[in-house]
């Protein structure tokens, strides 16, 4: 009998209303993208290509397509790796290829602080959005509290590895002759030989370090600052996605996030991070998404589980949860940001997923763990064996 690597937990069906205006995406006022199905290694029928609406995306049909979703990552690249590995959709040979076809991945933001690889993190996933993109799939991202923190200014959380790295980093595309993508998309195949170079010349003279320490925090603000490079990059993201019926947000939305509007929460939230209007008061940060305990990226209402927790707080909780998913036609909520010391799990009837396990090294270093939807039935990867072997099904509460 086959080792067990993954556990099944079923979903279950949602008579929740659908509104048109979330699901029919080929009318949306903003532009479509549409990603042809040029290859299959999961479902070897023919798929109809995946439709984009929103900029940043907002509303993504995918039919047909395996979704994964992968929870906080905190600049660790070793362990992003394995997850994605051990999903099955990046190459082991080092190569960093993409191996899931038409696999629709979805990374539920907090890339930043905590490790020392965070921009190859964001290189790496970059780079397989657009290979899995010519084979019919896409890549995801959706923008976590230490994106807009970093963003900001907030620099309280960053790894001294990681102001080397942007220090290093803007030394590399300043050097570079390549266009923006290209550079960026290289820079996770060189960033390791860049370290390996930092570590050989590290000095010991203190006044030196300290001032490597300010070169580096002066090359993250200008990287990160509203209107800069990678500043730019994170506002391609959304902050809240909607991937069939599934809904995708780092902490968790509320009804009042659903009243205000998903596609207005992500234009606004991109539009400061371009820094598009610095000049008047539209460049302040959007409150609603990024600032306060039940904005979209600090919310963990649906991540409590104090022991005190009482009943009639639990099904306060849990209508907040089917109100606000009832109110954008989806069956289930899949968020990160606080950790869940027990594995990636559900709860209120499997209508929200929590997925952060503190993978990184920063955080917990706990075993990655992978989110997999597959026709509404959503399962856990834990271990590297073959995810095809014999599923267990359990009831989960």
């Amino acid at each position: 009998m086959a080792s067990l690597c993954l556990n099944s937990f079923p979903v279950p069906p949602s008579s929740l209303p659908r509104k048109p205006t979330e699901t029919s995406l080929s009318s949306s006022s903003h532009p479509s993208l549409l990603l042809d199905s040029n290859d299959n290694n999961y479902n070897h029928s023919a798929l109809k290509p995946i439709v984009v609406s929103g900029d940043p995306p907002t509303f993504v049909s995918a039919p047909g397509r395996r979704i994964l979703a992968v929870g906080d990552l905190h600049g660790d690249i070793k362990q992003a790796r394995s997850a994605l590995e051990m999903a099955g959709v990046l190459s082991s040979d080092g190569q960093d290829l993409w191996t899931g076809g038409e696999t629709v991945l979805v990374q539920l933001g907090d890339i930043l602080d905590r490790g020392e690889d965070e921009i190859a993190i964001l290189s790496l996933l970059r780079s397989l959005d657009k290979q899995a993109k010519a084979k019919g799939g896409a890549v995801f991202q959706v923008n976590g509290n230490h994106e807009t923190m970093n963003v900001e200014g907030d620099f309280r959380y960053v790894d001294s590895g990681g102001f080397d790295e942007c220090n290093d980093f803007l030394e590399y595309i300043n050097g570079s002759e390549d266009d923006w993508e290209q550079t960026f998309t290289s820079w996770v195949d060189v960033s390791e030989r860049w370290k390996e170079d930092r570590t050989m010349s590290k000095g010991y003279w203190g006044p030196w370090n300290l001032m490597k320490r300010q070169k580096g925090v002066i090359a993250r603000s200008v990287l990160f600052r509203p209107g800069g490079l990678l500043a730019r990059e994170l506002a391609r993201h959304a902050v809240v996605l909607k991937v069939n019926d599934w809904l995708f947000c780092h902490g968790g939305l509320l009804p009042h996030h659903v009243a205000y509007g998903l596609e207005r929460i992500n234009k606004e939230v991109s539009e400061w991070m371009r820094g598009q209007h610095e000049n008047d008061n539209a460049s302040k940060m959007p409150f609603i998404a990024t600032r306060g305990y039940d904005s979209v990226v600090w919310n963990r209402l649906y991540s409590r589980d104090a022991p005190d927790l009482v009943d009639y707080q639990a099904k306060q909780v849990s209508s907040i949860l089917d109100e606000t998913l009832q109110a954008v036609g989806a069956k289930s909520m899949v968020v990160g940001h606080t950790p869940q010391t027990t594995g990636v799990n559900c709860k209120y009837n499997c209508s929200i997923w929590r997925i952060d396990v503190g993978m990184s090294s920063g955080v917990l270093n706990s075993r990655p763990e992978v989110l997999e939807i597959i026709d509404n039935q959503a399962r856990v990867i834990r271990c590297k064996r073959d995810r095809h072997g014999e599923l267990q099904a359990v009831a989960y509460t």
